[in-house]
């Protein structure tokens, strides 16, 4: 018996020797499918919002050969925010209904179109066409890419924030560095044409299929401390994220509600951001220093931009659950800026500097938070709905910021 049970026992070793060089394979195709996917989400968040970035600094420039007026910029400014702010209000009730694949498609071309119709404008109409196309891929781009992450590990979130960050600073400083170089505004633009290419090769061959390779590891062991945006969530309801068009109009009003204690504080942050950066900034103009006014303009922008891009990529760092907090700080900045322009009490720009570095991490820092919050606490059939509906808090608030920040502008500009 004990040389049976002995056997037994080496059996069983050998068994277990046997079994841990076969699960080595599964696990690296795991790891490797998991790299994949966060690089393949990086990349889409730098496509989608750099050809926004490129084209619409191309277009001002555009305009500003053709001799423009004011007005025209605030039509640049409405071509650029109401397409988004249309597809967003409509895409939870209908865009669902669309596959993920004819979506990113559109969304591709749209952006190769912006390129090419700025590129050749000899209009303002024509520039104008321009603009309206890449609000139309960003807007796409980001209802699409957000509800995809339903299908994925949580981490992806942050790695699509940190490229949507890295498009604000890479995109300037891109068309910049290239126009500097001696590059025509035309043929920097027709340069760029592989960004929507690598957007479309990012999503059609660096992104692994999440059923077979999403590990169910994280989410189970998070499930517990999941304090769920509905009260009468089902265990059954948790398994893998199902498509919304099994949601009914009832749960869809139900979820959104939920959602409105993380839509509402980020349509601040973003209304008391674009605030600042439309209504403000060239306001904030400093004699007591070397730069002009158009390169003082051009650092605020700059820092600001460097700001989101390192919030935006701090989701491992740092882990705001209570984002009211950013939207209170982001108004106190409203107000100490807008109380500056009004007295000019600050005695020189390195403040300022400070600030909108501030700025921007606050409004980074809000994004990710939200929208990573959002994937905790939302049940896996309601996630890819609650992604799309919560897409419409930034264009919302910089669309009620671009109301207010604009005329307020022109008055005090009148007032200086």
């Amino acid at each position: 018996m004990g040389g049976c049970a002995g056997s037994q026992q080496r059996l069983s070793d050998s068994e277990g020797e046997v079994s841990a060089p076969e699960l080595r394979p599964i696990l690296l195709d795991r790891q490797g499918a998991h790299w994949k996917n966060v690089i393949g989400f990086w990349l889409l968040g730098l496509c989608n919002n750099f050809s926004y970035v490129v084209m619409l600094s191309a277009a001002h420039d555009i305009l500003s050969h053709e001799r423009t007026s004011g007005n025209k910029s605030h039509a640049v400014l409405l071509a650029d925010i109401l397409p988004t702010l249309v597809i967003k209000l409509l895409a939870p009730l209908g865009l669902h209904l669309l596959p993920y694949s004819p979506r990113v498609l559109v969304s591709g071309v749209c952006a190769a179109g912006s390129f090419i119709l700025v590129a050749f404008s000899h209009s303002v109409g024509m520039s104008l066409c321009g603009v309206v196309f890449a609000s139309i891929s960003s807007g796409l781009g980001e209802v699409t890419f957000l509800s995809l992450t339903a299908f994925y590990p949580r981490a992806v979130i942050s790695w699509w924030s940190s490229g949507t960050g890295a498009a604000g600073l890479l995109g300037a400083l891109s068309y910049l560095g290239l126009t500097q170089a001696g590059l025509s505004p035309q043929h920097t633009l027709l340069s760029m044409l592989g960004i929507p290419t690598l957007l479309l090769a990012s999503y059609f061959f660096l992104l692994t299929s999440p059923e077979p390779l999403d590990p169910r590891g994280e989410e189970e062991a998070e499930r517990a401390a999941r304090q769920p945006l509905m009260g009468s969530e089902a265990p059954e309801q948790q398994s893998k994220p199902d498509s919304s068009t099994n949601l009914s109009f009832q749960e869809k009003w139900t979820v959104f509600k939920g959602l409105l204690w993380y839509i509402i504080p980020l349509v601040l942050v973003y209304f008391a951001e674009y605030f600042i950066n439309q209504g403000l900034f060239e306001l904030l103009f400093f004699r007591n220093t070397s730069l002009s006014h158009a390169q003082q303009y051009r650092w605020y922008q700059m820092l600001y931009q460097a700001g989101v891009f390192a919030s935006r990529s701090s989701l491992r760092c740092c882990h705001i659950r209570f984002t009211w907090v950013l939207a209170l700080l982001q108004f106190f900045n409203l107000a100490f800026l807008l109380v500056d322009v009004w007295l000019s009490f600050l005695p020189n720009i390195y403040l300022v500097f400070v600030i909108v570095l501030y700025e921007g991490l606050l409004g980074g820092a809000a994004y990710v938070n939200t929208f990573h919050n959002i994937a905790l606490e939302t049940s896996d059939k309601h996630r890819e709905f609650a992604m799309a509906a919560t897409c419409i808090s930034d264009t919302l608030g910089i669309s009620l910021s671009g109301l207010l920040a604009l005329p307020l502008h022109d008055f005090l500009c009148h007032l200086s």
